[in-house]
């Protein structure tokens, strides 16, 4: 895919302030595929140091509440100051998943870009805690690293050799996730899919000298991406 609103931030923000596979491509790659409309008032679940909620308000004309647990709602502010979103356009939040400080029915949309395999794997968790807040035909995007197939009990040597077993826990594959997802009621799983441009994600990554970034080059470099995927999914609340 050839992005044309990822790659307008530059290269030292993307090296300083991504966390995992390049956010920003991520993001574009599935709201073009599903787009969101200017004006939305949107979640970003797990923004962390805000990438993507820059862009949603930048980009795409969005009201962002640009909520996570590691990255503090200051440094996030401060960050958001300086790329010239000072005005409330977007909003950042301190919090965990399971304690969202929200209103029932209060957004639009929902995206999660590369957290949701966190706490999502619990049936209980979108029904419960994340569902009720968007207001009934809004959408919900996520994307999270997962398997083509699942190999946990045979995992590649190769995955060893930056990871533990325990690491990979979260990673699964397309099939688990819509059996997951079909926990929920009021939900229509709109879609579900394997998305493009693994290698070039990781390998933004990959690129930076983030100490995690650093750790997992072993295992990438030894061949691992063969193994994995991003899976996308497409939700609305009924």
């Amino acid at each position: 895919m050839k992005y044309t609103k990822a790659t307008r931030f530059t290269q030292s923000f993307i090296d300083e302030n991504i966390m995992g596979p390049n956010p920003a491509k991520l993001l574009e790659q599935l709201l073009a595929a599903y787009p969101l409309e200017a004006g939305m008032r949107v979640l970003d679940l797990g923004c962390g140091r805000g990438v993507t909620s820059i862009m949603l308000a930048k980009e795409y004309g969005l009201t962002v509440f640009a909520t996570d647990l590691w990255i503090g709602a200051t440094e996030n502010w401060n960050r958001f100051r300086q790329a010239g979103f000072g005005d409330g356009r977007i909003v950042p939040i301190h919090a965990e998943a399971h304690d969202l400080p929200y209103a029932e029915e209060f957004f639009d949309a929902v995206v999660c870009i590369d957290s949701y395999h966190y706490y999502g794997l619990d049936r209980e968790y979108l029904g419960k805690h994340l569902l009720p807040l968007v207001k009934p035909g809004g959408w919900l995007l996520i994307v999270v690293p997962g398997f083509r197939r699942d190999i946990h009990d045979a995992l590649p040597e190769e995955m060893l050799i930056s990871w533990r077993a325990e690491d990979l826990d979260t990673f699964h594959d397309m099939a688990y996730w819509k059996e997951i997802l079909s926990a929920t009621s009021g939900l229509e799983i709109v879609s579900v899919y394997e998305m493009e441009d693994l290698d070039e994600c990781w390998q933004d990554w990959l690129n930076t000298e983030n100490p995690y970034a650093i750790n997992d080059r072993a295992s990438m470099e030894a061949g691992s991406g063969k193994y994995m995927n991003f899976i996308a999914m497409a939700l609305k609340r009924k």
